[in-house]
């Protein structure tokens, strides 16, 4: 694999994250629709640099990112780390970039004081679904047809394990 490198996110990635985001749009894991122009900037009030690791290469080049948050506000949560998003250019599929983002938010999902960490994903989704059960997270329930995409129902399903 070519050199990787993982950090958090700066306010100079908004554009890079934002590209990103846009070239991998796909039913395959959006439930909003394509992105149209004008576009919005990447980084707002919800969705903060600090929340994000970015993978990039041995030039700075933006190769992936995974949004690492805690699930709600709740003091009785605070032990908990939801992702909430994940997306590797095109370009750098295969070379195991998940992966590593997977295992980085995991780590920092530890450091943060987390014991557990959880996840969305669509029922179709069968390449990610593979990959985040090959790190260890399970399926812990199944929301049938939860959201209506292309014009099929798209179960919303939920995952997650321990970090111990």
């Amino acid at each position: 694999m070519h050199e990787l490198h993982i950090r958090l996110a700066r306010p100079a990635d908004d554009a890079a994250l934002a590209r990103l985001d846009r070239d991998t749009w796909s039913t395959l894991h959006a439930v909003s629709p394509r992105p149209e122009p004008p576009y919005s900037p990447f980084f707002d009030d919800r969705h903060r640099p600090e929340d994000h690791l970015v993978a990039e290469d041995g030039d700075g080049t933006v190769l992936g990112y995974v949004r690492l948050v805690p699930p709600t506000p709740l003091p009785s949560h605070r032990h908990v780390r939801q992702i909430q998003g994940l997306a590797v250019s095109d370009a750098a599929r295969g070379r195991g970039i998940g992966r590593a983002l997977l295992r980085s938010a995991c780590d920092e999902a530890r450091g943060q004081g987390a014991v557990r960490i959880t996840l969305r994903v669509l029922g179709h989704n069968a390449p990610a679904r593979a990959l985040y059960a090959s790190e260890g997270f399970t399926v812990e329930g199944v929301l049938p047809g939860e959201f209506l995409i292309d014009g099929a129902y798209v179960d919303d399903v939920l995952m997650g394990r321990a970090l111990g």
